[in-house]
C-alpha cells in the first residue's frame, strides 16, 4: 500500500499517523474510528493558497463542506484563511458554531428551503450560489423582507462532460444542477437577477464533477465561462466580478490512479482564465476555486477490527471487519477502489488475495474486490487510507449502527473531534406508541 501524508512505520512493524500508532489508536477509541493527519489537511490547504499566489493573485480558495463537516474542520479552514461551501441549513449551522466568517462562507445546494435563505440572511452571509429560477424569487421574497441585498452567483451549467462516474458528473446538460446555458435559461436567470432590486449578481460558477483527472475539462470549462461573462457584459452592460470554477480535482486511491497535483490543477485553471479573458478583452474577475476531496480526501484513514473469515475454496476468501457501508457507502454506491493494510503487521508480504466485507446485512456491502494483503485473522486492526472525504459526511445509522468517532493526530497526539453513537444516541429521538 502507498503510505501518504505522515504515514509511516514504526519499530513494532505498526502503521503510525501524525506519529500515532494506529494499533494504540484502535484500542483507546475503539473501531471503526476515522483518524484525520492534520498536517497533511492543513498542507492541502496551502498549498492551494501558495499555487494561486504564484499564478493569479486575486483567488480564493473556498473549502466544498460536503466533503467533510464538523466543528473541527470549521476551525482548521478558518485558520488557514480559505472560504467555505455549504449546501443546507446543517452544514451552514455547523459552520456559524464554529465561528466561521458568515462574509466567507457560500451557500449552495439546489433546493434551499425557505428556512434555510432565511438563516443565511439573517446571519449576512458571503453569496448565495443560485441555482433555479425558483431561488431567485424566493430570495428576492425574503430579502425584501429584510430590507437588505443578498449577494448572487449563479450556478450554471456550461455543458461540459467531466471524465469520471456518471454519479458525480455535474456539468451535463442533463443534470439536476443550475441553469442551462445551451438553451438559454443561464441567460434568462441573469436577467431576473439583475431586474430584482434585493439581489446583487456578483459572479457565476460552475462545477462539472468530481474526481476529475483531465484538466482539460477544466480549460474547456473555463473556456465556456468566460465567453458566457462576455456575453453577460455585451446584453445588459454588466461586468461580472466573480468567476467560481467549482472543484472537482481527483486524488489517489488506487495504483493506476494518476491525478495532477494541486500545482498543475492551479496553474492550468487560472492560465485557462487568463488566456480567455485577455482573448475577449475582459477584465480579470476574483478567480474561486471549491476543493474538499483533494484537501481532506488523502488526510484520513479509516481504522477496523477483523471478526471473521469465510473461504471459498477456488473461488474468494472474505475478511469481514467491524465496519463497511454504514461509514463508507461510495464502493456500494459507484464501485469506489480502496488500498488497505494489516496496520499491526504493516511490514509484512502481501501474500493474501481477500476481498474486505462489512457487517450490514447487504450482499453489496463490501469495502474492497481482490485485495492484496498480509496473513490476517480475528483482532488484527486494518487501516484504509483515502477516507477523508465522503465517508464520515455519507455515514449512516443502516442495521442501526452507530457511526464511527474521528480523532486528529498531529505529532503524536490524537484528540477526539467527533465522539462515537452509541446505543443511546441511536434511539435518542424514538418514540414509544405511549409517548
Amino acid at each position: 500500500m502507498k503510505l501518504r501524508g505522515t504515514m509511516q512505520i514504526n519499530e513494532q512493524g505498526h502503521l503510525t499517523i501524525g506519529g500515532c500508532d494506529t494499533v494504540q489508536l484502535a484500542k483507546h477509541f475503539g473501531t471503526p474510528l476515522y483518524v484525520l493527519d492534520e498536517e497533511c489537511l492543513r498542507d492541502a490547504c496551502r498549498r492551494y493558497r501558495r499555487a494561486f499566489s504564484e499564478h493569479y493573485h486575486n483567488a480564493l480558495t473556498v473549502y466544498a463542506g460536503k466533503a467533510l463537516l464538523n466543528l473541527a474542520i470549521c476551525q482548521i479552514i478558518k485558520e488557514e484563511g480559505l472560504g467555505l461551501d455549504v449546501v443546507s441549513g446543517g452544514e451552514l449551522f455547523t459552520a456559524l458554531a464554529a465561528g466561521f466568517p458568515p462574509e466567507r462562507i457560500f451557500f449552495h445546494g439546489n433546493n434551499k428551503t425557505e428556512a434555510e435563505i432565511a438563516l443565511g440572511l439573517d446571519r449576512k452571509i458571503g453569496y448565495f450560489m443560485v441555482d433555479n429560477f425558483h431561488e431567485i424569487e424566493l430570495l428576492s421574497r425574503l430579502a425584501s423582507r429584510r430590507h437588505i441585498t443578498a449577494n448572487v452567483i449563479l450556478r450554471i451549467a456550461p455543458g461540459i462532460e467531466a471524465h469520471t462516474h456518471e454519479f458525480i458528473q455535474t456539468g451535463q446538460i442533463d443534470s439536476k444542477f443550475g441553469f442551462t446555458l445551451e438553451n438559454g435559461d443561464a441567460l434568462l436567470a441573469v436577467k431576473k437577477v439583475i431586474d430584482e432590486p434585493t439581489l446583487s449578481l456578483r459572479g457565476i460558477h460552475c462545477h462539472i464533477g468530481s474526481q476529475i483527472f483531465e484538466l482539460e475539462s477544466y480549460v474547456l470549462a473555463a473556456k465556456a465561462m468566460v465567453a458566457f461573462m462576455k456575453t453577460i457584459r455585451d446584453r445588459y452592460q454588466v461586468s461580472v466580478d466573480i468567476l467560481n470554477m467549482g472543484g472537482g480535482l481527483g486524488i489517489y486511491y488506487v495504483p493506476g490512479d494518476a491525478p495532477p497535483t494541486i500545482e498543475e490543477y492551479v496553474s492550468t485553471v487560472s492560465k485557462a482564465v487568463s488566456r480567455e479573458c485577455e482573448d475577449l478583452q475582459l477584465p480579470k474577475p476574483m478567480l474561486i476555486v471549491e476543493p474538499g476531496r483533494s484537501i481532506v480526501g488523502p488526510a484520513g484513514t479509516t481504522l477496523y477490527t477483523v471478526g471473521a473469515t469465510k473461504q471459498i475454496p477456488g473461488v474468494r476468501t472474505y475478511v469481514a471487519v467491524d465496519g463497511g457501508m454504514a461509514d463508507n457507502i461510495r464502493p456500494a454506491l459507484y464501485n469506489a477502489k480502496y488500498e488497505a493494510i494489516v496496520a499491526n503487521k504493516a511490514r509484512n508480504a502481501d501474500t493474501n488475495c481477500v476481498s474486505l466485507t462489512g457487517k450490514c446485512c447487504e450482499s453489496g456491502d463490501m469495502l474492497a474486490w481482490d485485495l492484496e494483503l498480509a496473513s490476517c485473522q480475528a483482532g488484527d486492526i486494518i487501516a484504509v487510507p483515502a477516507t477523508g472525504a465522503y465517508c464520515y459526511s455519507m455515514a449512516s445509522n443502516y442495521n442501526r449502527l452507530g457511526r464511527p468517532a474521528m480523532v486528529l493526530v498531529k505529532d503524536g497526539q490524537a484528540r477526539m473531534i467527533v465522539r462515537r453513537e452509541t446505543y443511546s444516541d441511536l434511539i435518542s429521538h424514538d418514540l414509544l406508541l405511549t409517548d
